[in-house]
């Protein structure tokens, strides 16, 4: 009997030791709680490098979609062999001019297009690197930046606006030799120039537009007077791209100086030279490069 009760005796010791044990675990337990700090501090960076992700993808969406608009453009790229691939561009109209004829600030020329792509022009170039007018910008000084090379982006303030304004300005910002402005009166939404070419399209989403920035911006086969001429901007009293000459919708009058005009005594000479003797342009001739919808 005295071993039986030993034994219901231990039993119980050690049922009242384990319970001892779990209580003072669970008191632990208890004590510590949950680290709801912790767990809302995780949260909230997760929640600030979701935030910081979706910001950056959203605002380089569009230089990324433009990367692969250059992309898909680029066989358009100028050869020894092909110099001039936007003669395989549908819409695209050529001239012929001669360069580096100039014209005073105060006077305008009667030009054979809207916009026009060539011709006499101001002898102070509108900045052309990577510069979006807000506003419309006079077309003589816009027309000397085609005889360095560059591209004018102009477009209908009328017809295009929010999305696709930014759109046009994708392709412009951050490149070199090439820039945008407002036309009023364009006939169409959107126009391009380079130095004896010119496409007009309807929209800007329009592969075409990456195809003759592609063939034509600083081509260096011959296309454009004058290779290796600058496009920055030259300043107050000559051209401030922060308060730019204004364009003139208005017809030119009767004082207009012609396309075949020879130059104007006391403009400013091209590259410091001075200017030369009137010559005689050869008069523009206009033909489709390519049939449209080809």
């Amino acid at each position: 009997m005295a071993k039986g009760t030993t034994s219901k005796k231990g039993t119980s010791a050690g049922k009242s030791a384990n319970a001892v044990k779990a209580a003072r675990g669970k008191s632990v337990v208890g004590k510590k709680g949950t680290p709801w700090g912790t767990i809302v501090g995780v949260v909230v960076v997760v929640a600030l490098l979701a935030s910081v992700v979706t910001y950056y993808m959203v605002k380089s969406a569009p230089q990324r979609d433009q990367k692969s608009r250059e992309e898909a453009a680029s066989s358009f790229a100028p050869t020894a062999t092909n110099p001039d691939p936007s003669k395989k561009i549908p819409g695209v109209i050529t001239a012929t001019y001669t360069g580096s004829v100039h014209v005073l600030p105060t006077e305008r020329v009667a030009y054979d297009h809207s916009p026009p792509f060539g011709g006499p022009h101001d002898g102070n170039w509108a900045a052309c690197n990577g510069v979006v007018y807000p506003t419309a910008v006079r077309t003589e000084n816009m027309v000397h930046t085609l005889e360095h090379g560059a591209i004018w982006i102009a477009y209908n303030p009328d017809l295009v606006k929010g999305d696709q304004v930014d759109l046009l300005a994708a392709r412009v910002k951050g490149k070199t030799y090439i820039s945008m402005s407002p036309y009023p009166g364009l006939d169409k939404p959107i126009s391009l120039q380079s130095w004896g070419h010119q496409l007009k399209l309807d929209k800007a989403d329009d592969p075409r537009i990456d195809e003759f920035i592609a063939a034509l911006r600083t081509n260096p086969n011959g296309v454009y007077p004058e290779i290796g001429a600058s496009c920055d901007a030259l300043g107050p009293g000559q051209f401030d791209p922060s308060n730019p000459p204004p364009f003139d919708p208005s017809k030119p009058g009767p004082d207009a100086k012609p396309m075949n005009y020879g130059g104007s005594s006391g403009a400013v000479p091209e590259g410091g030279m001075q200017q030369g003797a009137p010559g005689q342009p050869s008069a523009p001739v206009t033909a489709p490069s390519a049939p449209a919808g080809q």
